[in-house]
């Protein structure tokens, strides 16, 4: 059994507009929320065993300040450019091109891709959006990532920080 983790970068801030868009810091509320999703994240007793984040300074730092909260070694996040605006297809290449020894994988990027890339999955679960700092879970049950795809693969559950519930919304 494999894990796929899809984490949206946290709220960015536009207050300088001379910074290009992988330049845009986390403003406050998203240095507060990666974290809070973290820290559900290791409550639920998730662990990671890989972490790839887009290259923009707002997912990083999103990816840095999630794992810092859930015990997973910010130093291990690997930066993959395939995942700044790439499309489906360098998402699943990159998944495909895992280590069987990774049993959980986070993939950290932007919107409209996760989005699209989340509903891809499972046709039964319908997300609108992937809100800032939104988690979703995906699972496939299989040993090797080269035999994975959409078809083997189901949507398990989708977190967000106004999702005050407590509660994830499962498929």
């Amino acid at each position: 059994m494999k894990s796929i983790y899809l984490l949206r970068h946290a709220k960015s801030s536009w207050a300088d507009s001379s910074l290009s868009d992988k330049q845009r810091p986390l403003n406050s509320r998203g240095q507060q929320n990666a974290p809070e999703m973290g820290a559900r994240f290791a409550a639920r007793g998730e662990q990671l065993d890989q972490v790839l984040s887009s290259p923009a300074l707002r997912a990083h730092t999103t990816a840095r300040l999630f794992c810092e909260a859930c015990g997973f070694s910010p130093e291990d996040i690997v930066v993959e450019p395939d995942l700044y605006f790439a499309g489906s297809g360098s998402i699943e290449d990159l998944i495909l091109a895992q280590d069987d020894g990774v049993r959980a994988l986070m993939l950290v990027f932007h919107n409209p891709d996760i989005t699209y890339f989340a509903n891809s999955i499972d046709y039964d679960v319908r997300i609108d959006n992937v809100p800032t700092s939104g988690l979703v879970k995906l699972v496939s049950d299989i040993a090797q990532w080269r035999d994975w795809s959409r078809d083997n693969t189901a949507f398990e559950y989708f977190d967000y920080p106004k999702n005050t519930s407590g509660e994830v919304i499962r498929g």
